[in-house]
């Protein structure tokens, strides 16, 4: 859209990469190359890849990027706001509100924030699901992220993980049930499958944590 309308400024929020674990290549820096659009955000596979598995031009047309050539004739550049504001969510809730932008939110189940991914009814599953296959969740994600930002401390976090951690996203499950056309009974069958035994163990008939990080503050 950029290139059809000459625009030459595009504002991403954080960089995902240098936030979440990733190419430290734009670390320090407020742009990303536009050559790497390409090897970040397709895995080093283009789009084209996926006609091989049955899926036409037509419908991969919407992911494909404009021509190089056609960017760099636009002089396009990318920039992350982040590097800006510093991409901490809850600097991003105290940006909104200066600016009449804030819309009140119930907190989010599985964690203790309600200042961030808004907008998808299935992220509550993903993070969800992170916690049954590796023992951490939504509150571990967020907690770590704000520790690290000097937001809360390390007690702080222990003690909203040990709270937060474990909560069920109930809030859309009939939702994510019907596009995922599983019943509740599959669902949780699959859910325990993927508890590993050195992660869980059942204490009268309930799942517990064998190695919890609040563990440590015993």
């Amino acid at each position: 859209m950029a290139v059809k309308h000459n625009v030459q400024l595009i504002m991403y929020g954080e960089n995902g990469e240098v936030e979440y674990g990733g190419d430290m290549k734009n670390a320090f820096r407020p742009t990303r190359d536009i050559q790497d659009h390409d090897k970040h955000y397709f895995s080093g596979l283009p789009p084209e890849f996926w006609t091989e598995h049955g899926v036409s031009l037509v419908d991969l047309y919407p992911f494909m990027p404009p021509k190089y050539e056609d960017i760099k004739r636009n002089n396009t550049e990318i920039h992350f706001l982040g590097t800006t504001t510093f991409g901490i969510p809850r600097e991003f809730l105290l940006l909104q509100g200066t600016h009449r932008l804030y819309t009140k939110h119930r907190k989010i189940r599985g964690t203790y924030s309600k200042y961030a991914s808004l907008d998808d009814q299935i992220d509550g599953f993903h993070y969800y699901l992170a916690y049954i296959k590796f023992g951490i969740g939504r509150t571990t994600s967020d907690a770590a992220h704000e520790i690290r930002d000097g937001k809360i401390t390390r007690e702080e976090g222990i003690a909203l993980v040990k709270r937060y951690d474990h909560e069920f996203p109930r809030k859309y499950y009939k939702e994510f049930l019907e596009f995922c056309s599983i019943t509740d009974e599959e669902i949780h069958e699959v859910i325990d499958s993927w508890r590993s035994d050195h992660i869980w163990c059942q204490e009268n008939g309930e799942w517990k944590l064998r190695h919890a990080v609040w563990h440590d503050n015993q």
